[in-house]
């Protein structure tokens, strides 16, 4: 049973940094995209990036672009998300996803295997 689990999330001001870890296991992951996605109080789920883990390739959102990076650690099969020059409005919690194929994706119905999330909270 695949399972995510999601840590490093907290209170930053912004500007700081912050590195989300999305622990997978229950399976090797070579033939998987892993995404990272946030949701913030009374918005919609939104996408934020995304690898294919073989491959390597990412996607990013606009908004994220220039700032975070996603990358994974085959021999941990970890999934990270580093997150620099934090915003305010970057305030959500942030789930890990798992899509059973290798291809790239920025719709969630698109992936199967979610985590718990792990919230980030920006100051001003």
């Amino acid at each position: 049973q695949v399972q995510l689990v999601e840590s490093g999330g907290g209170l930053v001001q912004a500007g700081g940094s912050l590195r989300l870890s999305c622990a997978a296991s229950g399976r090797t992951f070579n033939d998987y995209a892993m995404g990272w996605f946030r949701q913030a109080p009374g918005k919609e789920r939104e996408f934020v990036a995304v690898i294919s883990w073989s491959v390597g390739i990412t996607y990013y959102a606009d908004s994220v672009k220039g700032r975070f990076t996603i990358s994974r650690d085959n021999a941990k099969n970890t999934v990270y998300l580093q997150m620099n020059s934090l915003k305010p409005e970057d305030t959500a919690v942030y789930y890990c996803a798992a899509k059973r194929t290798l291809s790239v994706a920025i719709t969630g119905i698109q992936y199967d295997y979610w985590g718990q999330g792990t919230q980030v909270t920006v100051s001003s």
